[in-house]
């Protein structure tokens, strides 16, 4: 059992989901020559980055990579798409993402979980959270049956669920601080967000775990075998 995760770049890792997900993982570098599978066997996770998901000529791997994420999505494969991913997710299966109209979004910044939050596998417990945010780009339409979960001030759809085990994610659960200092912000934002550490551990180490046992979980129920 794997969970396949996407790297975008190398200043874009998996962060503190190398310690909190508890399950190994292969990660693709397409960026590096890499080839996007097809399908993900077990789970997949889409990470961040700067492209925008509509730029296949600058980064010509996003339409494998939109691929997998619908067929995973379809497949009911565990799947995490985060910031990028999670535009990457939206576009795949129907949504639309554009240039934000209320600018960059940057820094340690407030999540709000949704009613409809209460219960999700993931999401279920999370209430007001702090999250580290870098984004531009905006989830402006969620695609069809999807269950918006968290909102934000700047910009309103911060996460949402498709079918039973797919979750998109416009923050960056994953991110440590020294993730957020790579990435080239004000040095104030990047104090904010070094302060914000325990704050960032506690929110969201509970929902890679959470995402692990859906991993887990399916990967039993796939594998047992079944009645005669």
């Amino acid at each position: 059992m794997r969970i396949t995760v996407i790297e975008h770049e190398a200043g874009a890792g998996l962060g503190f989901f190398e310690e909190w997900l508890g399950v190994p993982c292969e990660v693709v570098r397409p960026y590096l020559g890499e080839s996007v599978p097809a399908h993900a066997p077990d789970g997949l996770i889409v990470l961040g980055g700067e492209a925008s998901a509509w730029d296949d000529e600058g980064y010509p791997w996003l339409p494998a990579t939109r691929d997998l994420l619908r067929t995973s999505v379809g497949n009911g494969t565990p799947t995490l798409g985060i910031c990028l991913g999670a535009q990457l997710m939206t576009m795949a299966c129907g949504g639309t993402v554009e240039r934000g109209g209320d600018g960059l979004e940057i820094g340690a910044r407030e999540v709000v979980a949704l009613p409809e939050a209460a219960g999700d596998p993931l999401l279920g417990g999370l209430g007001r959270a702090v999250a580290v945010q870098y984004h531009q780009d905006a989830m402006t339409a969620l695609p069809e049956g999807a269950v918006r979960l968290a909102a934000g001030d700047q910009y309103p759809n911060q996460a949402y669920r498709l079918g039973e085990r797919a979750w998109a994610v416009q923050f960056h659960p994953e991110a440590t601080p020294e993730i957020f200092a790579g990435w080239g912000a004000d040095e104030e934002l990047v104090v904010e967000v070094k302060r914000a550490a325990g704050a960032l551990a506690e929110a969201w180490r509970p929902m890679a775990a959470a995402f692990a046992r859906v991993v887990r979980d399916q990967a039993v129920r796939t594998s047992a075998p079944s009645a005669s």
